[in-house]
């Protein structure tokens, strides 16, 4: 008698514990209760003046979201993340290294506020610091300055295509592309590919398990943090490359929350609004659409 009424307990804590355990990894919401996150992104872009494209992937689970993903856009200053796995193929080839030191000569300064362009003729610094403020501070002379020391835009176009990216190319600077140039500027990509690279980096399947550990630490040590990193928790790691052009915002990023990583990337051309102001209309979506997707995967009830 008495084992079947501990049996019997034994059954009841089961069935309850079944009943009230969590279905997901604690911090993520249940898939079937979720808004639809396709319908909410469709729905931030209603109005926009100018043409947008998203691709949204949750790694842990494979949730995807898109809008125009396939389309093509400019990079703007996003073109430095494939500049980088091209940089860091070349180390690992033993081509270069990020200890050497390289020689400035003021030719080779470009227009703007870059702190590579401060520096004086004859000084040197190291290609370490180099990649570092193309990745944080965006500097555009240190980018293109690495461009030509990893083979032009050629190399970088060549890899690219020998690892299956089909319309992310370089075309400043870039033989043979100049037609590109003329309607993307420096680089052009489509949301889904920028989103895959920033996904295998992260998977450390770029060039090698170090060269995408290097390259995803530094790209999470951002100077911009005024867009979709704006409306994340300041403790969240998050690994990003923003872009801005003048008709065109872009912004591509590796979101790390409790319930698993997400990558989302925001890219927009022929804007209306081509301030430079905080609400610029392109700015303003990337903050939206980067709130949205947050509160889907971590918020949502």
């Amino acid at each position: 008698m008495m084992t079947s009424v501990i049996r019997f307990l034994i059954c009841s804590v089961l069935l309850v514990g079944a009943a009230c355990a969590p279905a997901v990894t604690p911090g993520t919401a249940p898939a079937d209760s979720r808004p639809d996150l396709q319908q909410t992104l469709e729905e931030l872009v209603v109005g926009f003046r100018g043409e947008v494209g998203i691709h949204v992937l949750h790694l842990a689970s494979g949730e995807e979201a898109a809008v125009a993903a396939d389309d093509t856009f400019p990079t703007a200053s996003v073109i430095k993340v494939p500049l980088l796995a091209v940089l860091f193929e070349r180390i690992e080839a033993g081509d270069l290294s990020l200890d050497d030191e390289m020689t400035w000569h003021d030719s080779l300064a470009y227009p703007g506020r870059d702190i590579t362009a401060q520096l004086r003729e004859g000084e040197t610094i190291s290609l370490e610091r180099l990649a570092f403020l193309m990745t944080s501070w965006s500097d555009n002379t240190a980018s293109l300055w690495i461009q030509a020391l990893v083979g032009g835009g050629q190399a970088v176009n060549r890899w690219l295509a020998t690892n299956g990216f089909a319309t992310t190319r370089v075309n400043s600077r870039t033989p043979g592309r100049e037609a590109d140039w003329e309607v993307y500027g420096w680089g052009q990509t489509t949301p889904r590919e920028m989103s895959r690279l920033m996904t295998m980096i992260r998977e450390q399947r770029a060039v090698s398990p170090e060269a995408s550990e290097r390259m995803y630490r530094l790209l999470s040590a951002p100077f911009y943090s005024a867009e979709a990193l704006s409306v994340l928790p300041p403790t969240v790691q998050v690994a990003v490359k923003p872009g801005a052009v003048r008709r065109s915002r872009s912004e591509t990023l590796v979101v790390e929350p409790p319930g698993g990583p997400y990558v989302l990337t925001v890219v927009t051309k022929n804007q209306e609004d081509d301030s430079y102001d905080h609400d610029n209309e392109g700015w303003a979506l990337i903050r939206a659409v980067s709130l949205a997707v947050w509160e889907h995967f971590v918020t949502s009830p």
